[in-house]
């Protein structure tokens, strides 16, 4: 078995902690997104300043009904998120079957801005 590039929990928080430059950041963001590990390279994309690679993130969330994936997202981007969009991100979190989900972006959505 091929040893996985992308680094183990305790690395992972050691580099967060540090200074990483744009390229070394964006290269550990596209190992995890290789293995399709989206919640884990978001802190990478933000230190590599990939706001395309992010708001890619934040709309697949909200095409999957995922709002922890789109919570984590509007986090590292500092921002607050309409209600349309988490109202969207609950309307697929339901189609999909996903309940939990889906009270949870309406939850959101309620606390959300016009």
């Amino acid at each position: 078995m091929a040893r996985s590039s992308i680094p183990g929990p305790l690395e992972r928080r050691h580099l967060i902690e540090q200074d990483l430059d744009a390229k070394r950041a964006s290269q550990i963001a596209e190992a995890y997104l290789a293995e399709g590990r989206r919640n884990e390279a978001i802190e990478f994309l933000a230190k590599a300043d990939d706001g395309e690679a992010l708001q890619r993130i934040a709309d697949e969330a909200v095409e999957e009904g995922d709002p922890f994936l789109l919570q984590a997202v509007a986090r590292v981007l500092e921002e607050e998120l309409d209600r349309a969009t988490w109202s969207r991100c609950a309307d697929a979190a339901q189609s999909r079957g996903k309940l939990r989900y889906a009270e949870t972006a309406r939850r959101n959505a309620a606390r959300g801005e016009d």
